[in-house]
């Protein structure tokens, strides 16, 4: 039988009658909305976070960072220091242990410490490990670090400028030589057709440039972890991470270390939205440790934090779209230009992101785009839910809006129009051979009831807490205004551009106390997505127990890849499922060599695993599992791979460059006080294609939870930088707001299931696609609402006052 899957590994196919019958008699298998093992103890804050953890004898480390975006360190005197009793050890540059110094998601351009230049604000400039934190804090505090100002680097002007500092001089990556200037970290061009001849031929054409802002993940725990030198010379590191591998392989050549001395275990992890791809306190905690020859454990605070990991790329944005008097879209053509940041991180891949899903998911025929990332001298940024189609979708949505306007057309209408659909070509040439229903998403955003007006008045005497958009910059007054806005996104899955995605995954079967027990072993970082929750219900499904036991992930078992790109439950799933097949196959095989000469049944029938019995397709008990593992458990650790993909053309952006696309759409009700310029957020619809949901709980979760932090990149969220000085100015969440639950407007939320057949169970990837879109919506509404012409977010109550 064919293998949609492309996975020769894999047995038999997703959506076979044989998995689907288990999965429908299997207590707690996929489809079910079971609950996360660690839900009570976070809700109840007994959770053990890898900032809770404790070792005897242990020191704390701490980082002095510097305090200013671009300098030559002209010396540091850290003897008052090492002179302050409790201190163990200080270290610099100069103090690493072999000449690899620095590290990088793609390719080594972050210095472990600052080697003789700072290029951001908040560097790591040394370390220090002390036997309390207090102490660590105050003796960080007396070194002297002497600077020489540089000029700083800031925005495309002065980074591409004639004279401009060149902040990287000595790049060698693969990147370098397919760029105009050195200050550019990756261009790419995407390039179809003839949009300069299609927009001659187009009978409306509109243009906007829109900026959108710096945004931190904000996840709750900030950066931590603990490192434990070992006798062998090597060093035992638990650490709050999305990508364990990865970050062993950065880890290990900096120490000097072969990777299996350096032993890493994620621990607690609270959130992580891509900012724990890169490494933060984990190289710094390993070198204290093994200079010390004592556990060290760093905990960032919340101003560390700020400075301590990469943010969403700020970016700005110039498009173009053509229609024909109908409303068929002509062409679209635009500039999308990512502030990088003082090192490269997950730049380059955001880049391929945003050019090849800068049209949206709209059948256009002539394209022509551009897109690039800077090097400056601001924060560094990298991988950020959503991970350059988020601002893409903002610009492409508010063009949308506006071409609609200028045709006289219901913006709906005019985005069903023009929706693509399964077969579509996109702009790289790739067809979309699964579901699309982007038109169908729209339709049921919009068939949904209005919640109604001024509900204040309707509802007088209630609670204004329980009424939709709670207590978020709620006014009573005579100006408020609604308003109702409409957004639809498009988001790939998983790794892309030809990089190798794969996870793996340890499945082992036997018998204890004379029950059937499942344990799965897998390197996935559960970072709060509930992964370890569907790798159970996939081993339920598959092997028919009750029971199943997750162990923590480490470098002890294969790659799982990054929690990140939506890509877990498709691939480190898919490895599990993988696995789970496998041992299900020499479970029977052993049943068949014990049992067969019994009950001709064993060498004919379809056999499966259930409420630990084997039974026949029919239903008829063969054996308890109990007897066929009497004497041995099986154990299987396979590889799990989805389609390949290519890289894009650097020329003509043409490519099969994603394995899988997920959609959503949204519609936002605002109610705006044009007086005061506050914004209150009433509902935020969401409709979205989610292939099988494997738990409806837990889909449902991470799509109002990617929808809220849409809504806080609208109204509220932004890292703001001094334009003159690349200093941050609110690294604090007194001064950088987030959404909390009384922000939170009533999100409800349309499933569909329409089976990807490439994908394991026919699954799509959710966590993203919801990011996308509402925020344009919250910004669609507040447009329908007021008639301004806004091109930024976060919106601010100036922009909607016209008042400084």
């Amino acid at each position: 039988m064919p293998n949609p899957t492309g996975n020769p590994a894999t047995p038999t196919p997703a959506g076979t009658p044989t998995q689907v019958t288990q999965g429908s008699r299997t207590r707690g298998g996929i489809g079910e909305s079971t609950l996360r093992p660690d839900g009570t103890l976070k809700v109840t804050g007994e959770f053990a976070y890898s900032s809770d953890m404790w070792h005897e004898d242990m020191l704390w480390g701490q980082i002095l960072r510097s305090t200013t975006a671009h300098a030559e360190i002209v010396s540091i005197d850290v003897s008052e220091a090492l002179a302050q009793a409790g201190v163990y050890a200080v270290l610099t540059h100069d103090d690493l242990p072999t000449d690899v110094t620095k590290y990088g998601l793609e390719y080594q351009d972050t210095p472990v410490l600052a080697d003789g230049v700072v290029r951001h604000h908040g560097e790591p400039v040394a370390l220090v490990a002390a036997d309390h934190p207090e102490t660590a804090r105050r003796a960080a505090a007396r070194i002297r670090v002497e600077y020489r100002e540089l000029p700083v680097v800031t925005d495309e002007t002065s980074a591409l400028a004639d004279g401009a500092p060149i902040l990287h001089p000595h790049r060698d990556d693969h990147h370098a030589g397919h760029v105009a200037h050195p200050n550019i970290v990756h261009r790419q061009p995407v390039v179809r057709g003839d949009a300069a001849e299609a927009a001659r031929r187009a009978d409306v054409v509109v243009t906007g440039e829109y900026v959108f802002g710096m945004q931190d993940q904000a996840f709750l725990g900030p950066e931590s972890g603990l490192a434990v030198p070992a006798e062998d010379g090597g060093v035992d590191l638990y650490v709050a991470t999305q990508w364990l591998h990865s970050d062993l392989r950065q880890i290990a050549p900096v120490l000097g270390l072969p990777e299996d001395k350096v032993r890493m275990t994620l621990s607690g992890v609270g959130g992580a939205f891509g900012g724990r791809e890169d490494l933060s306190m984990q190289i710094h905690a390993c070198l204290l440790a093994l200079r010390t020859g004592k556990p060290v454990k760093i905990v960032y605070n919340r101003f560390e934090s700020f400075f301590g990991h990469v943010h969403r790329h700020p970016a700005r944005l110039r498009y173009e779209h053509g229609a024909t008097r109908d409303g068929r879209l002509t062409h679209i053509s635009c500039r999308i230009v990512l502030d990088g940041g003082a090192y490269a991180s997950a730049s380059p891949a955001v880049v391929g992101n945003a050019a090849s899903l800068a049209v949206g998911p709209y059948a256009v025929e002539d394209v022509d785009i551009e897109a690039v990332a800077l090097y400056t001298n601001n924060p560094p940024c990298g991988a950020m839910r959503g991970f350059g189609a988020v601002q893409a979708c903002f610009a492409y949505e508010a063009q949308m809006d506006k071409l609609a306007k200028a045709l006289a057309m219901d913006p709906v209408e005019l985005r069903q129009m023009n929706a693509m659909e399964q077969g579509t070509l996109m702009p790289t040439g790739q067809r979309v051979d699964s579901p699309a229903p982007v038109a169908e998403l729209l339709r049921r955003v919009k068939a949904r009831p209005l919640p109604p007006e001024r509900q204040w008045e309707s509802t007088a005497g209630a609670d204004v807490r329980a009424l939709p958009g709670g207590l978020s910059n709620t006014t009573h007054g005579e100006g408020v205004v609604r308003g109702v806005g409409y957004a639809v996104g498009i988001k790939n899955v998983g790794f892309s551009e030809g990089f190798d995605d794969y996870s793996t995954a340890r499945v082992r079967m036997e018998v204890v106390g004379g029950q059937a027990v499942a344990t799965v072993h897998t390197a996935m970082a559960e970072v709060g997505q509930g992964g370890i929750t569907v790798h159970a219900q996939i081993a339920r499904t598959e092997l028919g127990v009750t029971q199943v036991v997750i162990n923590p992930a480490d470098t002890r078992v294969g790659s799982a890849g990054s929690t990140s790109a939506s890509r877990q439950t498709y691939v480190t799933g898919g490895a599990v499922k993988n696995s789970c097949e496998l041992v299900r196959e020499k479970v029977l095989a052993i049943g068949r060599r014990r049992f067969g000469t019994h009950h001709p049944a064993w060498a004919t029938a379809e056999l499966l695993l259930e409420g630990g019995k084997v039974v026949t397709d029919g239903g008829e008990v063969l054996a308890d599992l109990a007897e066929v593992l009497a004497d041995e458990a099986v154990e299987i650790e396979a590889e799990w791979r989805h389609r390949p993909t290519q890289a894009f053309d650097l020329v003509t952006g043409q490519g099969d460059g994603h394995v899988q696309y997920s959609f959503a759409a949204h519609r936002a009700v605002v109610e705006v006080d044009t007086e005061l310029g506050l914004v209150k957020v009433v509902e935020l619809a969401c409709a979205q294609d989610v292939g099988k949901a494997l738990n409806p709980l837990s889909v449902l979760g991470q799509i109002q939870g990617g929808t809220t932090q849409g809504l806080g990149m609208a109204v509220m969220e932004e890292i703001v930088v001094d334009p003159k000085t690349a200093k941050v100015r609110n690294p604090s969440f007194t001064d950088y707001l987030i959404p909390t639950i009384l922000d939170t407007p009533t999100i409800p939320v349309d499933i569909l299931e329409l089976a990807d057949d490439h994908a394991p169970y026919g699954l799509r990837g959710i966590g993203e696609a919801p990011t996308l879109s509402s925020t344009p919506a919250v910004l669609a509404a507040i447009r329908n609402a007021t008639g301004l012409d806004l091109t930024r977010t976060p919106v601010r109550p100036e922009h909607l006052t016209g008042t400084p």
